[in-house]
């Protein structure tokens, strides 16, 4: 009875396969095609030596922000840049970059007359309206000092670093910042920031190739960043002043070791109305800081399941996100990884547990690709979370030799199957997922307001890419907007459930995620077939709203109920 029972679950195992191999193989009517150039983002991003790097420093990259930063509707793109220590620049110092969107399919650079140019070994960004005067501030973390821009609603930021306390955090040697995210961790109406850190980098003692301490594959590289001390992450609490404070040791978070962080995910994991806080590790466990609700966080990522991989072993941890792809009511996490790895799909059993479900979910097939940025998104409407993916090597030494898919790698997108399974379906989703390029930054929004999520990437040494999502499943949608009024204006930490046709969604608000990277604060609902939906909204004050049969192919904005 036994024998026969395991042969059952071996036939019932090849079925879905089959299954699966059959959903891949089919041509779907999505496509993203690589619109950049044509939409006027043809400023090229800037990161190191584009032959051979020295440093570490100059290995990670830099995120990209759609957010609407002069609220007329229509997403705008943000793209951090960074530097090079052999400073050759064509065409003046590097900048970051902002593009207005030009609602007809292109973008205009109004970075020098909104404020924002800037130079520097620029890492991460974040989008949250600190000050609640219902414009959406930005924030910038450096290998140095950080930026916080004040928006002050016409078309221009105030760079309020200083003033605000934010910049660096202390210590001896410059902070290399990485992953950020505004949360509102005491849920006093106010937006606090969380910022990762990496390693504790001096440009005098560490190795560079030229002695050939480091090795990949036989090649002198950039020694990664086993053997350094490992950074302080950082948690700033809102003063409603416009100043924050550093809350690190009185919160918890000092009392974990040096952690090599990189992507940052904040998400109430636990379903306790409570924002949690994940960070994604390079070369050691990742963290999970559970909120206590008194201003305090438990670390407990080894506890919970997701500091390792599935055989218990430390992963290159890099970017993060967060969806309900299995519809239990639970928010489940997927990491990207390095080389030679997989990455990592943690499904949520609830009370602070979670499971590795890589390999049973179809994500263990892809070993040759090195992972960042990392977005839950439903593409084609079905209304089940699919998985993207952006990819590229941290070694420009590489190029396109045999070493795992090379230094410039094309993105994965998984299709939810529906049946605690993805397919992977990079191959049939067009060229814009094909087309190979060094990424790092990842973000999700739909900037042409069409209904269907397009995709911004920042690469290395390159042009960005804008994923244009041409749809035409003819399924339905629903874009919903929060605006709080006793919660933090940007409604950051909202969390809205969308039933349509017999289908039961949960997304929250969120600031940061991915690698390094924002995504639009808009949740986005595909619905099927579904003419309505009915929504349910908790926001961070506690309060509940409810809407029912609302209208499917729109644009929503919801307003927090005062009584």
């Amino acid at each position: 009875m036994k024998r026969r029972g395991f042969l059952n679950s071996i036939c019932r195992t090849a079925a879905v396969y089959t299954f699966d191999q059959l959903i891949e193989a089919q041509p779907l009517p999505v496509s993203f095609v690589n619109i950049a150039r044509e939409a006027g983002l043809k400023e090229k991003n800037t990161f190191g030596d584009e032959r051979k790097n020295r440093y570490l420093v100059e290995t990670t990259g830099c995120g990209v922000a759609f957010f609407d930063y002069d609220h007329d509707g229509w997403l705008d793109l943000f793209f951090v840049n960074g530097s090079r220590f052999q400073a050759t620049f064509s065409g003046g110092t590097p900048t970051n970059r902002l593009y207005r969107n030009n609602r007809d399919g292109t973008f205009t650079d109004v970075t020098v007359k909104a404020g924002l140019v800037h130079h520097g070994w620029g890492q991460g960004v974040c989008v949250g309206d600190y000050n609640n005067d219902g414009y959406d501030d930005l924030f910038v973390s450096y290998w140095g000092e950080n930026q916080l821009y004040r928006n002050r609603g016409d078309g221009a930021f105030e760079n309020v670093s200083r003033q605000a306390g934010i910049t660096t955090g202390g210590g001896k040697l410059p902070r290399w910042n990485t992953g950020c995210a505004f949360l509102d961790y005491n849920r006093d109406g106010l937006l606090d920031l969380f910022v990762a850190n990496y390693i504790d980098f001096d440009l005098k003692t560490v190795a560079v190739p030229e002695n050939g301490t480091c090795k990949y594959k036989g090649l002198p590289v950039a020694c990664g960043p086993p053997g350094l001390p490992g950074a302080k992450n950082i948690l700033f609490r809102n003063n409603g002043d416009g100043t924050f404070t550093d809350v690190s040791k009185e919160a918890g978070i000092l009392k974990t070791p040096g952690t090599y962080g990189l992507g940052v995910l904040v998400a109430d994991f636990d379903n306790d109305g409570w924002p949690d806080i994940y960070v994604a590790n390079d070369s050691t466990s990742s963290a999970l800081y559970r909120n206590n609700h008194d201003g305090t966080f438990t670390e407990l990522g080894i506890q919970a399941g997701v500091a390792y991989s599935a055989d218990g072993k430390s992963q290159a941890g890099m970017g993060v996100s967060t969806a309900d792809f299995d519809g239990d009511g639970l928010l489940d996490i997927v990491k990207t990884n390095f080389a030679g790895d997989t990455s990592s799909l943690y499904k949520n059993l609830g009370d602070n547990l979670f499971e590795d479900q890589t390999f049973q979910a179809g994500l263990g097939r892809n070993t040759r690709f090195l992972g960042w940025g990392a977005a839950f998104l439903d593409f084609d409407n079905d209304g089940l979370p699919d998985i993207l993916l952006a990819n590229g090597h941290v070694y420009p030494e590489v190029g396109n030799t045999d070493a795992e898919a090379g230094y410039r790698q094309r993105k994965v997108l998984y299709r939810n199957l529906g049946n605690s399974r993805f397919g992977d379906v990079s191959t049939t989703t067009g060229p814009g997922i094909l087309e190979q390029v060094s990424a790092r930054g990842l973000a999700v929004g739909d900037f042409d307001n069409d209904g269907d999520l397009d995709v911004a990437v920042n690469c290395m040494n390159d042009v960005p890419q804008l994923l244009r999502c041409d749809n035409r499943t003819g399924r339905r949608w629903l874009q919903v907007k929060l605006i709080g009024t006793i919660s933090n204006r940007s409604a950051i930490g909202a969390r809205v459930t969308c039933v349509a046709g017999g289908r039961r969604q949960m997304n929250e608000v969120r600031s940061g995620g991915s690698y390094l990277s924002q995504s639009d604060l808009r949740l986005h609902f595909g619905l099927g077939e579904a003419e309505t939906a009915d929504l349910e909204i908790r926001w961070p004050s506690g309060k509940e709203q409810r809407l029912v049969a609302v209208k499917a192919n729109q644009a929503l904005k919801v307003t927090e109920a005062r009584d």
